[in-house]
């Protein structure tokens, strides 16, 4: 498929987890990363918290979330994203796992350490910090993802 679907399906996939499923007319997996999006949210209290952080109130975003179900977050939206990168012809790309594995990852650690993370002596929080976090992750994989194309003699699909 183009790169414009591939690109298109990530797009939704960021909007909400399971639209780009749906965009894929991966029904059944849509709903489940729909129903995923709603319990780890509902649990987590992430909507409550990302409203504070948006006024830079980090350290009111990190006593709003529970962090047993947020953990969970970063891992669900990125593997939802590279599903419907892969289902939209990302699969036929070498080594397309390693940049959202590496942000999932590094979006996790953004969570672990938003409580005490501080910019100017001011703490990003736990929405912030995580998406930071998976940011930089992301870049990080291209790169390790660029290392075992040039290694291997792979050499990736337009």
């Amino acid at each position: 498929m183009s790169r414009e679907r591939k690109t298109e399906a990530i797009f939704w996939s960021i909007a909400f987890p399971g639209f780009g499923q749906f965009l894929n007319k991966k029904y059944a997996k849509g709903f489940l990363f729909i129903f995923l999006e709603f319990l780890v949210n509902v649990q987590a209290r992430l909507n409550a918290a990302i409203i504070p952080s948006f006024y830079g109130l980090g350290e009111v975003s990190n006593a709003t979330v529970n962090y047993q179900w947020i953990m969970f977050y970063p891992c669900i939206y990125l593997f939802s994203m590279y599903d419907a990168y892969r289902d939209a012809g990302g699969k036929d790309v070498p080594y397309a796992a390693i940049p959202f594995a590496i942000a999932a990852y590094t979006g996790t650690i953004g969570v672990i350490y938003s409580q005490s993370f501080a910019l100017s002596g001011h703490i990003i929080g736990v929405v912030w910090l995580p998406i930071l976090s998976l940011l930089a992750g992301y870049l990080i994989g291209m790169i390790v993802r660029g290392f075992f194309i040039r290694s291997g003699g792979i050499h990736p699909q337009p």
